[in-house]
């Protein structure tokens, strides 16, 4: 019978194939059960998950027994999903990789620091760190392990290019950039002083140009530590919403180009819209522990993948418009994913164990309108070398 105890085995394989364990084999079976009731319910907390876990076992005993999973002190997040990264990023030797930098606040009571494979529309986390705080600003000192622990998993061959947006113009982060061998995008504040490969000294404001223009300088110094050599490309740009002025620094020369780069940024966004009320409403947690909450990351973590990668296989093997109304793909991939497995066990369907994220470029980005297949996500009509 196809049930949820086959979906179970499937992810269960697909574990296995990405190199993750624990060290008790029953707390890794109430990791699968948990992904398996994440992946069901769409529900972060695990009173909803008790329906799809399987066994004999009294509703109130499988609620302790995820709740003893969360809070287990043994179960080390990141030292976990550590095989993951390198299982996954093993076929992207020799790829540009982008990887994005962005925080998420939850309630104002907690923030979390992730670090994203930027994927076909959406990003896989790579690491993250959730700490108590009310603000999105957090100091390089909190994440600083965390970026040393998924550099470690990365082939050495790899053209790593960290995205960051404006809460991450910091001298500190971009040195551990350098350290690493990575390059970066990072998009910096309005008030942020800057030093011209002429000697000028202004603020970032002094340059943005007309709407629809940009500017590109080399041999740049930020801060008033005047760090650099750096390049910088500054615009006014078109978006779908208004428009928006942008300040990019690179250790890189910049063009057009560097505004595409950046603009993958958003991929990360999407993500955690995903953790929140696109997919698992991580919001409507009851936990209230940040290390709690931080394992409910690494099942989210793990779901992510294993959807993202079902979507990918499905889209491939001509399977979408079972899950998918639109005529092109309108659906990330992660969703198609989510909406297939659903229909798999429904209905007695294949369901996928294996881990393929293939480094390929999006073939066919989801368009979910006509509207905003015409729309790009922002427009550049002349760009200036200085």
């Amino acid at each position: 019978m196809y049930n949820h105890n086959t979906l179970f085995h499937n992810i269960m394989k697909f574990v296995h194939d990405s190199q993750v364990s624990f060290h008790d084999i029953r707390i890794g079976r109430t990791f699968i059960w948990a992904i398996v009731g994440l992946i069901q319910s769409g529900q972060p907390h695990f009173s909803h998950w008790l329906p799809f876990r399987r066994g004999k076992a009294k509703a109130a005993s499988k609620e302790r027994q995820f709740s003893r999973w969360l809070h287990n002190e043994k179960i080390r997040p990141m030292l976990i999903y550590q095989p993951f990264i390198k299982r996954l990023l093993a076929e992207w030797c020799g790829e540009t990789t982008y990887i994005a930098l962005d925080t998420s606040q939850l309630w104002g009571k907690f923030v979390i620091t992730r670090l994203a494979l930027v994927y076909c529309g959406r990003a896989i986390p790579l690491g993250w760190v959730v700490a108590a705080g009310g603000s999105a600003s957090v100091a390089v000192v909190t994440y600083q392990r965390m970026l040393a622990q998924v550099a470690k998993q990365i082939p050495k061959t790899s053209n790593v290019v960290l995205l960051a947006d404006r809460g991450f113009g910091h001298i500190e982060l971009m040195k551990i950039i350098k350290q690493l061998g990575w390059h970066l995008r990072i998009r910096l504040k309005s008030d942020t002083w800057i030093r011209l490969a002429d000697g000028k000294q202004c603020q970032v404001r002094s340059l943005y140009p007309t709407l629809g223009k940009g500017s590109c300088y080399g041999d740049v110094q930020i801060t008033k530590q005047w760090y650099g050599n750096l390049y910088l490309a500054i615009a006014y740009v078109i978006t779908p919403n208004g428009s928006e002025k942008w300040a990019i620094v690179s250790d890189e020369p910049t063009g057009r180009q560097t505004f595409d780069e950046y603009g993958l940024r958003f991929d990360i966004e999407e993500n955690f819209l995903d953790d929140k009320s696109g997919c698992f409403n991580l919001e409507d947690t009851l936990l209230h522990d940040s290390m709690a909450i931080s394992r409910l990351c690494l099942i989210m973590a793990m779901t992510t993948a294993y959807l993202v990668s079902t979507g990918t296989v499905v889209d491939t093997l001509g399977f979408r418009p079972v899950v998918d109304t639109h005529w092109r793909r309108g659906l990330s991939y992660l969703q198609i994913g989510l909406r297939w497995c659903r229909h798999a066990v429904a209905n007695q369907k294949w369901l996928q164990d294996f881990l393929w994220l293939p480094p390929n470029p999006n073939p066919e980005p989801a368009i979910a309108s006509w509207k905003q297949f015409y729309r790009p996500m922002f427009e550049l009509h002349s760009l200036e070398w200085l």
